[in-house]
């Protein structure tokens, strides 16, 4: 009943968000958007929709990769079914935290063990915030390099905490995977407070089976290492895959009839910065914060209706459009089991 409720409590809470983003993006010029909505091309709006596709299509490629250690038999197909699934979890869930959970239960259920179906998820969520970071500090440079925004210091301390937790987000998750003294000394500490609150009973049983588990996921981490070409190609992977996701803003911008504004140099790299800011917003999908970036740093090339009308495409076509596919994606399947 928990868990409902909690669910319930989520649903609420981002359609309270969007309704509020859609309030503020229409209240000052709500003809002329929907106006400037209205005329929109629909050949670039689909070219928004296959962007948003072929990202999906590269990040499954590298979780593909990743799975084929544990089972060489694993589909292609199978992946790409994954990472529908885990748009829907990655949307209604604080910090896209619900994603991880679903991938451990599906790569579980399809036969692989525990720990390594947990290797999966820690190395391909290693090589996607590598990727991040890597844009996040592209965009950096060539903001200084090239003075593309206004100077604004609230945006500047949002960016550069962004970009340091993703960073610390990467530091931790190399400690978690490489270091197995920690990792044993944590998992020690963590069964003798709970075996004192008589929450644990066999004490020694339990370490043993915690320190075979950690082994074999520190083994299946330096499998992430041990193939350098395999590490880096994951990498360029998901770094074309954000790069396809970060270009959406200029279809948009395209299917507006503006082809001058900005460019793709300037979209990959603004959206970086929006991405960086967003990834810290304690509610579902970022909600509030992803779109007070997109408004603040687009603003710096397009103004007005125009502005608010691809902001609120952008939204629809990378957000509530995987969570959606997703959760038909998901209920399909449960019809089929």
């Amino acid at each position: 009943m928990k868990k409902y409720q909690k669910s319930l409590i989520q649903i609420v809470l981002l359609v309270g968000i969007t309704l509020l983003v859609l309030y503020f993006a229409l209240k000052d010029d709500y003809l002329n958007i929907i106006n400037q909505l209205k005329s929109v091309h629909i050949g670039w709006l689909l070219c928004a929709f296959i962007l948003v596709i072929l990202y999906w299509i590269l990040r499954s490629g590298a979780i593909n990769i990743f799975t084929r250690k544990f089972m060489p038999k694993t589909r292609y197909l199978s992946s790409f079914q994954l990472m529908l699934r885990t748009q829907f979890f990655n949307a209604v869930t604080p910090f896209a935290t619900g994603g991880q959970p679903y991938q451990l239960y599906h790569l579980v259920k399809e036969g692989i063990n525990v720990t390594s179906a947990t290797s999966v998820i820690l190395q391909n969520f290693i090589v996607y915030q590598i990727a991040i970071v890597f844009l996040g500090a592209v965009a950096v440079i060539a903001n200084h390099a090239f003075s593309l925004y206004a100077k604004n210091m609230l945006l500047g301390r949002l960016v550069t905490l962004g970009f340091i937790i993703n960073t610390l987000v990467i530091v931790i998750l190399f400690i978690v995977a490489f270091s197995k003294k920690l990792n044993k000394v944590l998992i020690r500490i963590g069964i003798t407070v709970l075996t004192k609150l008589k929450i644990v009973k066999n004490k020694e049983k339990k370490l043993e089976e915690w320190d075979e588990y950690i082994n074999k996921f520190h083994h299946s981490a330096v499998l992430l290492l041990e193939n350098k070409w395999e590490f880096l190609g994951t990498i360029l992977l998901n770094v074309l895959a954000l790069c396809f996701l970060y270009s959406i803003p200029l279809v948009l911008l395209f299917s507006t009839s503006d082809y001058t504004s900005f460019g793709l140099f300037e979209a990959i790299v603004t959206s970086a910065y929006v991405m960086l800011i967003g990834s810290f917003v304690p509610i579902p999908g970022g909600s509030g914060g992803l779109e007070f970036g997109f408004v603040s740093f687009y603003a710096n090339f397009i103004t007005g209706p125009k502005l608010m009308a691809i902001m609120l495409l952008w939204r629809f076509v990378t957000y509530y459009f995987g969570m959606i596919v997703g959760a038909i994606t998901l209920n399909l399947r449960m019809v089929k089991s």
